[in-house]
């Protein structure tokens, strides 16, 4: 039987819940919290309050926001011709992070995954849809994860776009920087194939 403090188990389960944190690395960060000062600990615990009770979703774009609509959205200097769709508003940061990209985003909240129970019904292509009804928007950018579920994702966007008369393109795909051939695997290798450039 093990013998710890009540209080040092419950914050091992609830840390333990979280994506990627098993029961021992949920097990270390309780102890570094028990070694650090109490003030760092409740200024943890004050900014994950603050998080649930300030961020909310953009009522236009869905991306997570303190602002609504976000700042993104509101920037007059953005291209509001282009929407990039991506599944995730982690995938906003990721496309933000390179400088460049400078038009509007459209987060579905995930992907078309039939297996989980998750349909057309279950996203935001309705939302997207009414966005593309106003004649403003030109050119849709499809940033979906390149896995089983972003392509069926991608597809099906296609389809539904595709009528309104809307430039629609696909993000690139193929070998990342720094790796090498031999360790790609067959589907990478063809799609980094098909999006071959001129040199």
């Amino acid at each position: 039987m093990l013998y710890t403090s009540p209080a040092i188990e419950r914050a091992i389960e609830q840390l333990s819940r979280l994506p990627g944190i098993g029961r021992k690395s949920a097990q270390r960060l309780v102890f570094y919290l028990l070694k650090i000062p109490e003030e760092q600990v409740s200024e943890l615990a004050q900014s994950l309050t603050e998080l649930k009770q300030k961020v909310r979703y953009c009522s236009v774009c869905f991306n997570l926001t303190e602002e609504d609509p976000c700042p993104i959205c509101r920037d007059p200097a953005r291209d509001r011709s282009t929407i990039c769709v991506v599944e995730q508003p982690n995938d906003v940061l990721a496309l933000e992070k390179t400088g460049q990209y400078r038009g509007l985003y459209h987060v579905l909240g995930g992907s078309l995954s039939p297996l989980d129970g998750i349909g057309p019904e279950n996203l935001r292509v309705r939302e997207l849809v009414q966005r593309l009804q106003g004649g403003e928007v030109r050119e849709v950018i499809v940033a979906t994860n390149p896995n089983a579920e972003g392509e069926a994702t991608a597809i099906y966007l296609a389809q539904l776009i595709k009528p309104l008369g809307i430039k629609l393109s696909r993000i690139a795909r193929g070998i990342p920087v720094g790796s090498d051939l031999e360790y790609a695997d067959e589907i990478t290798l063809a799609r980094a194939l098909e999006g071959r450039i001129d040199l």
